[in-house]
C-alpha cells in the first residue's frame, strides 16, 4: 500500500495546473502570433531550418538591392547614350548640310553656331549624374567632373579608366559602369596627310581615305612616308615611319614605287590620296592609326566652318577633306556607343536572369519557412478548445481534492 500524503496532493497538483497552464499559453501565443515555433524549444529542428532560410533570405533581399542598383545605373547609362548618339547624328546632318557648295560664309557660320550648341549639349550628356550625384562617365573618380574645357575651350577628358563591379549573386558580378574616355575618347579617326617638306611652298595632299580597309590592315605599319622621288615620269615612294620597308603579314617587303598625275589620286598599301605642285624631294606623311574624340571632331568641324577660306583650290580641297574626314569620324564615333549600347544590353539581360532567379529563389525560401514556421490556425483553435477544457476540469478536481481531510471523518 503506497501512502500519499497531502503534501504529495498538492504538489502535483499545483505541478500539473502549471503545465496544462504553460500548455494553453503557447497555444494562445501561436495563435496570436501566428507562428507554430517561436522559440527554439518548440520544435528545435524546424528552428535550425527556419534560421537557415531566413539567412537565405536576408542573403537574397541583399543581392535584390544590389540588382536594383545595377538595373539604375544601367538604364541611366544606356538613356544618355541613347541622347548622345541622337545629338551625333544631328551633328552628321549638320556637316552633310555644311558640304553643300553652294551654301555661303555667312550659312557656314549658322550651321557652326548650332554644332557648338550641340557640343555643349553632348559635353551634358557625358557628364550624366546617378541619383548619388556622381558622375557616371568618370570611371573611379565619380566626384571629378567626367569632361571639362582646358584653357583653349577643348573639352577633354579629366576621370580615369576605371570600372565598377557590383555582386548581384554569389560568384557573379556585373560592371555597372563605363569610363568616357572609351566610350568618347579613344575613336579611330579617319586617315589623316600632312606635308613634310623641309620647306613645304605649294605641294599638298588631299582626299585621303582607306579604299582597302582588308589590305591595310594586313600591312606591319598604318604609318606611311611619302617621298617624290621622281618627276617625268612622276613617282613616289612610300615606306614606314624612318624609311622601314612596308610587309605584308608575313614579312614579305611590298613594292614601293608609284607612279602618279599631279592632281590626281593614287592607289597604294589600301589607301588612295592626292598629290598636288609636288617636286622631287617633297616628302608627305600618312597616318591611319590617329584616334580622336567625338568632342574634337566637332570642334575642328566648327573652326573650319568659320576659318577656311573657300575662295581658292586649297582652301576647297582642305574644306572637302574637312567635312569628308568629319563624317568617317562621327560615323566612328555613332559606332563607338552602339558597341557601348550592345554590351549594355548584355549585362541588363544579365541582371534580369539574376533578378529572376533571385525572385524564385526568395519565393521558395518563404514557402518552405511558411510550412515549417506559420500556425494552422483551425488546429490551433482547437487545441486551444481542448486545453481550455482540460485546464478547468484539473482546476475543479484539484479544488475538491484540496478540501479533503481525515479530521473531517473524526
Amino acid at each position: 500500500m503506497i501512502r500519499i500524503s497531502s503534501q504529495q496532493i498538492f504538489s502535483g497538483g499545483i505541478n500539473r495546473l502549471q503545465e496544462l497552464n504553460t500548455t494553453l499559453n503557447n497555444t494562445q501565443q501561436q495563435i496570436s502570433t501566428g507562428k507554430r515555433v517561436n522559440t527554439p524549444s518548440d520544435d528545435p529542428v524546424a528552428a535550425a531550418r527556419i534560421l537557415k532560410l531566413d539567412q537565405e533570405l536576408s542573403r537574397v533581399e541583399t543581392y535584390q538591392r544590389n540588382v536594383n542598383l545595377a538595373n539604375n545605373r544601367l538604364s541611366q547609362e544606356e538613356s544618355a547614350l541613347e541622347s548622345a548618339t541622337d545629338i551625333i547624328q544631328r551633328v552628321r546632318e549638320l556637316t552633310v548640310q555644311a558640304g553643300n557648295g553652294s551654301l555661303s560664309a555667312n550659312d557656314r557660320r549658322s550651321i557652326s553656331s548650332e554644332l557648338k550648341e550641340r557640343l555643349g549639349q553632348l559635353a551634358s550628356v557625358a557628364n550624366t549624374r546617378d541619383a548619388s550625384g556622381e558622375f557616371i562617365f568618370s570611371g573611379f573618380q565619380g566626384s571629378v567632373k567626367a569632361f571639362q574645357q582646358d584653357p583653349s575651350g577643348s573639352w577633354v577628358y579629366q576621370g580615369d579608366e576605371g570600372q565598377r563591379n557590383l555582386e548581384i549573386d554569389d560568384g557573379v558580378t556585373v560592371p555597372i559602369s563605363d569610363h568616357g574616355k572609351g566610350i568618347f575618347v579613344t575613336i579611330p579617326a579617319a586617315p589623316t596627310g600632312e606635308v613634310t617638306s623641309a620647306a613645304p611652298a605649294n605641294e599638298r595632299i588631299s582626299g585621303v581615305k582607306v579604299s582597302n580597309q582588308a589590305a591595310l590592315e594586313g600591312l606591319s605599319t598604318g604609318d606611311f612616308e611619302i617621298t617624290v622621288s621622281s618627276i617625268a615620269p612622276d613617282e613616289v615612294t612610300i615606306t614606314g615611319p624612318g624609311g622601314a620597308p612596308v610587309t605584308d603579314s608575313q614579312g614579305n617587303s611590298l613594292p614601293a614605287t608609284f607612279a602618279f598625275a599631279d592632281g590626281e589620286p593614287i592607289q597604294a598599301f589600301g589607301l588612295e590620296f592626292t598629290i598636288s605642285n609636288a617636286g622631287i624631294g617633297d616628302s608627305f606623311a600618312i597616318d591611319t592609326n590617329q584616334k580622336q574624340s567625338v568632342f574634337k571632331t566637332i570642334e575642328n568641324l566648327v573652326a573650319g566652318l568659320e576659318s577656311i577660306d573657300k575662295s581658292t583650290a586649297q582652301g576647297t580641297a582642305e574644306f572637302d577633306d574637312l567635312i569628308a574626314n568629319s563624317l568617317i569620324n562621327l560615323d566612328n564615333a555613332q559606332e563607338s556607343i552602339v558597341l557601348k549600347q550592345t554590351e549594355l544590353g548584355g549585362r541588363m539581360n544579365a541582371v534580369e536572369s539574376t533578378q529572376q532567379f533571385l525572385e524564385d529563389s526568395s519565393v521558395y525560401a518563404n514557402e518552405i519557412r511558411s510550412e515549417l514556421q506559420d500556425v494552422d490556425y483551425a488546429e490551433a483553435i482547437s487545441n486551444l478548445s481542448f486545453q481550455s477544457f482540460v485546464l478547468q476540469a484539473a482546476q475543479q478536481s484539484f479544488a475538491q481534492v484540496s478540501q479533503l481531510s481525515l479530521f473531517d471523518r473524526l
